[in-house]
């Protein structure tokens, strides 16, 4: 049960960090969707974890080159769905509101990507496999 309630969570703060998003792009002082593109990053942030922990077989090592590799790519990839809306606002294709609710929506949406992994990532009975 805990695993559903946690769940509900998860989902409940992945609605707030999208609206974030939303608000930034269709308030009518904005009107602007080219933050929109931020979530390709949300969709592609979780791939080098994927392949890092498919290639990697021997979970007792501390580190391996692969996991590092996957991180290393992940801080990339979070980092340039922060920049890019500030890079937006910055040559004035986005209002700096704007660019406020997008990086706040950045924010909740990837501590809800890495909640997701904190809870349902340990290999127990009730992990992310199932869903």
């Amino acid at each position: 049960m805990a695993g559903i309630k946690a769940l509900v969570l998860l989902s409940f703060s992945g609605a707030i960090g999208l609206t974030f998003l939303m608000l930034g792009c269709a308030l009518e002082d904005y009107g602007v969707y080219w933050p929109l593109f931020v979530l390709m990053f949300h969709a592609v942030s979780p791939i080098p974890h994927f392949i890092a922990k498919r290639v990697t077989y021997d979970s007792d090592a501390t580190s391996s080159a692969c996991r590092e590799l996957a991180y290393f790519f992940t801080t990339g990839i979070v980092v340039s769905a922060f920049g890019f809306p500030v890079i937006l606002a910055r040559v004035a294709v986005i209002k700096w509101g704007a660019c406020g609710l997008v990086l706040a929506g950045n924010a909740v949406i990837f501590l809800t990507i890495q909640g997701f992994f904190l809870v349902f990532g340990r290999g127990d009975d009730f992990s992310w496999e199932q869903w």
